[in-house]
């Protein structure tokens, strides 16, 4: 955040207002702005948010809340940031219903978070009505209300807010808080997708993978797929990996592939991981190697990804990049059937047993039980 610019913004839309005739200690503050001597600028910006000049308060929160010009104390902040909100000034009151949200400079507190919000929302702050909208959508510090999510997401949504498109396109998506309308749903994807957010390309994308609310395009698919993609979308490197490693809407490309499902997987995308493992387990698009392949089956496993969980039974029945083991081989087979798995990860558990004691085989279970009581930290 440019804190340079976020002031010279407030102080000329000040310019721009009638009437306002300004002091010499605010054209000092203004000049020491414009030099970056924001030491200078505090020192007279001071008196003036004392004497109750809201945008002054809120240009001096700014500047504590980011430390320009004094040591960052986010308590100050939000003593000015207050100040300037309860003089009605819309920006301040967002600001200060964010420090509430997120507990910075004061106790979390999403009730009081909700109220400004509220505050600021119904002055047209765009960023304050989708965060609004997300309160009353997931019931943050007001009762949970589908349709009052709808309306504030829908206020934001028409004032360009890509987020508040995005959300408001989950909404006709989903069904939720309105009647299920996949082509509105995807009239908002687009507008969000089309100002670079992240979650709206992906979700554009499947719909246009998926053929929801737009006829089934799987080279459009890839293109918005990619841009989320390449904005770290995990999700969406995810499903590029799937379209290259298939040829669905662009050439089949098991290296490409490979790239994408690296991507995903070292942000712990369970899939991606298991994917990626199988790329490794068959060589394909990478050299074939069982050690790499076991290592990203089993981080998919530990998530309780069931189609990993029933590799890792094969690997350690085979004693394929890992030493054998039919205690484990049994172990993750069983977890694989629990989770519904391939079919065979119940008769792969049965061939492992014909090769183990009985009390092999309760201690595999024993070891089933754990592993998935602690959710997959003691396996």
């Amino acid at each position: 955040m440019n804190i340079k610019k976020i002031i010279k913004s407030l102080i000329f839309t000040m310019l721009l207002a009638s009437g306002l005739v300004f002091s010499a200690d605010f054209n000092k503050g203004l000049k020491a702005v414009q030099s970056g001597d924001y030491k200078t600028a505090i020192a007279e910006f001071t008196p003036l948010a004392e004497q109750g000049d809201p945008v002054i308060q809120y240009i001096l929160a700014i500047m504590y809340f980011h430390g320009e010009g004094v040591p960052k104390n986010e308590n100050i902040a939000v003593k000015w940031f207050t100040k300037s909100a309860e003089q009605g000034y819309a920006q301040a009151q967002w600001n200060l219903a964010l420090s509430y949200y997120e507990g910075n400079g004061v106790p979390k507190n999403d009730k009081i978070a909700a109220k400004w919000n509220t505050k600021a929302a119904k002055q047209g702050h765009a960023q304050a009505q989708w965060n609004l909208g997300t309160m009353y959508d997931n019931g943050y510090g007001v009762l949970e209300d589908d349709k009052t999510a709808v309306k504030w997401f829908t206020k934001a949504a028409e004032q360009g807010h890509a987020k508040a498109q995005n959300s408001l396109g989950i909404m006709y998506d989903n069904g939720t808080g309105v009647p299920e309308n996949d082509k509105t749903a995807v009239k908002w994807y687009t507008l969000a997708a089309e100002q670079g957010d992240a979650i709206a390309q992906y979700n554009l994308a499947f719909m246009y993978d998926t053929g929801k609310g737009v006829p089934e395009n799987d080279k459009i698919a890839v293109k918005w797929y990619s841009k989320a993609a390449k904005q770290g979308h995990a999700k969406a490197q995810d499903l590029l990996g799937g379209m290259y490693d298939t040829g669905k809407g662009v050439p089949e490309n098991d290296k490409i592939a490979v790239k994408w499902y690296s991507k995903a997987a070292k942000q712990g995308h369970a899939k991606a991981q298991d994917l990626l493992g199988g790329m490794y387990d068959f060589g394909e698009g990478v050299p074939e190697n069982d050690k790499i392949a076991v290592k990203w089956y089993s981080k998919a496993a530990e998530q309780g990804h069931a189609v990993a969980q029933y590799s890792m039974g094969i690997m350690y029945f085979a004693g394929t990049g890992i030493l054998k083991d039919n205690r484990r081989a049994y172990m993750w087979s069983s977890l694989s059937a629990y989770n519904d798995g391939p079919d065979q990860a119940s008769k792969n558990k049965d061939i492992v047993a014909k090769e183990m004691t009985q009390a092999d085989i309760s201690k595999a279970q024993d070891m089933s039980s754990r592993c998935l009581e602690s959710n997959y930290t003691d396996c």
